[in-house]
């Protein structure tokens, strides 16, 4: 049994089945007829935990037959790993495969089928799998020496291999080879934990990619003023438990590295005040990004799967930064400088959050073109959510992380309006944005989400002002983000996979707005402006 206080922090036709760092990097979400019409627009709804098992082992009863129609090799097999069904009666099948019964990275497809029985795919690689043979000549102890001093010569400090090496088919660039991946993980330089996956050509040894997994992104909290928190009783006591969200639970470290730490607990049931604070943003976070994807995108859960993740707040010792892992299936807070400033503000939660969505949707590889896809869909839902909690302690904004001040001098993190005012993003894409960090690469598609749902120049919202530019100086006209936001998810889980980049971008969106709206719809223009915007064509 859960208990709603009211002074703590909180806040396909028809089913929908489903299936990092943030720096250097019940239902408190406005009004009910607001919250109503947002919900009755979604294309799907949340579906029983019961009936997404059934749509994945029937899916997969059929993963065969489906690999024969698609024309693939003997030796691939397609793995399921989530059903979406449209409210039009399209369903998109994602698929990882298999090539001899070894992983292929970079292999993920999904397959489109309409009602009418018209079929589409959408693939990470276009290239055909196949190997000249499935034995290494290079041993996994030495893919594993390889690996870890890679691992060593970049930013991560005491590393260890989590486990043996795998094997595994390469397809994510040029031309698919064995090879193996070993998991390292370690500390990042700035005290993150690091879980980073190295990938060794197994005939050469040669490194061909790595990327890190780990994403660097009633109570009175420190940010979102008095909220309403969701508890579960533990005989006269109460914990931080919300058994309306999955059993999303909120740990207290106590400035340790690993483990969950203690679950927060209270006599009264009324929050806030010291180690609590922190916790109160976090637990209202959580709630308040639950029932942002709940109500808005019919999403129950990080996985989809009803069944939610865990907070854990104080981490480390003045450790500034949060971070979503999924080997956990966490979020995690620092307190920030001199352990004054906790990254626990409502858009860093939601941000992290995101990271899991992604991790169980398109898998966006953390790293180049795909690792700023990343980071901009988890800074989008973030402001999205924000903008949903209708919070006035906190306010919906285009402005990422503005409440926890982590450089101190009141300026945000990254501004979606026009990404460059950070000093480090770019507005535009360009040749060799691949080649920068992920937190900064993601400025064009965060000003492509800002221009889709605002326009082109200057204006004022919840009294922030913006002044957002485009690339050719055209004038871009909004949407509404509400639109926006809809493009984006649809585009995340039915169209892009772990190799996409902004051109691919690019198509998925436009595939999601002739799905939502069609393709002679204004949204459609609208997409293709706003990419215009950015540089993307």
């Amino acid at each position: 049994m859960t208990r709603s206080t009211t002074r703590r922090a909180t806040t396909r036709a028809a089913v929908l089945v489903a299936s990092a760092a943030m720096v250097v990097v019940g239902m408190q979400t406005g009004s009910a007829t607001a919250q109503a019409d947002r919900a009755d627009d979604a294309t799907a709804t949340a579906q029983a935990p019961a009936d997404r098992v059934f749509a994945l082992k029937e899916a997969q009863a059929g993963a065969g037959a489906e690999a024969h129609a698609l024309g693939l090799g003997d030796k691939e097999r397609l793995v399921v790993r989530d059903v979406v069904k449209d409210a039009d009666g399209t369903v998109h099948t994602r698929y990882e495969r298999t090539y001899a019964g070894l992983p292929v990275l970079g292999g993920d497809l999904v397959v489109h089928e309409k009602k009418n029985g018209k079929r589409s795919v959408t693939k990470a690689t276009a290239a055909r799998i196949s190997v000249t043979g499935t034995d290494a000549k290079v041993s996994a102890s030495a893919a594993e020496k390889s690996a870890l001093k890679a691992a060593a010569a970049g930013d991560t400090d005491e590393v260890a291999a989590e486990g043996a090496p795998r094997k595994v088919v390469w397809a994510a660039s040029g031309k698919p080879v064995l090879a193996w991946e070993t998991v390292v993980t370690g500390v990042q330089h700035d005290g993150t934990p690091s879980e980073r996956h190295v990938v060794t050509d197994a005939t050469t040894g040669a490194e061909l990619f790595s990327y890190e997994t780990v994403h660097t992104g009633t109570g009175t909290g420190d940010y979102n003023g008095t909220v309403p928190l969701t508890t579960t009783p533990n005989g006269s006591t109460f914990d931080l438990k919300d058994g309306q969200r999955g059993g999303h639970r909120t740990f207290d470290l106590n400035g340790g590295t690993s483990g969950t730490g203690t679950l927060f607990n209270d006599a009264d049931d009324v929050w806030g005040g010291g180690r609590q604070n922190a916790a109160v943003d976090a637990h209202y976070g959580a709630a308040v990004t639950w029932d942002y994807y709940k109500n808005v995108h019919g999403r129950s859960g990080i996985r989809n799967d009803g069944v939610a993740a865990y907070s854990r707040v104080h981490y480390g010792n003045a450790y500034v930064n949060a971070f979503w892992s999924d080997s956990c299936f966490c979020m995690t807070y620092g307190d920030g400088a001199n352990n004054t400033k906790p990254l626990t503000s409502l858009d860093v939660a939601a941000h992290e959050m995101t990271h899991g969505v992604t991790s169980n949707t398109a898998r966006l590889v953390y790293r180049g073109e795909s690792g700023g896809l990343n980071e901009a869909t988890s800074d989008i839902f973030g402001a999205a959510a924000e903008f949903a909690a209708s919070n006035t302690a906190d306010a919906g904004d285009y402005l990422i992380g503005e409440k926890i001040d982590i450089r101190g001098n009141g300026t945000p993190l990254r501004y979606m309006d026009k990404p460059s005012k950070d000093g480090n993003s770019k507005d535009y894409w360009y040749r060799g944005i691949n080649r920068i960090d992920v937190h900064y690469s993601s400025g064009p598609a965060n000003h492509f989400f800002y221009l889709l749902s605002e326009g082109s120049g200057a204006k004022t919202i919840n009294g922030v002002s913006y002044d957002s530019p485009t690339y050719d100086g055209k004038a871009v006209s909004g949407i509404g983000r509400d639109k926006a936001e809809r493009i984006w998810y649809k585009a995340l889980t039915a169209y892009m996979t772990s190799t996409t980049d902004y051109a691919g971008a690019r198509t998925a969106t436009l595939s999601a707005a002739t799905d939502l709206y069609g393709a002679s719809s204004a949204e459609y223009q609208a997409v293709n402006a706003a990419w215009a915007g950015v540089n993307v064509k």
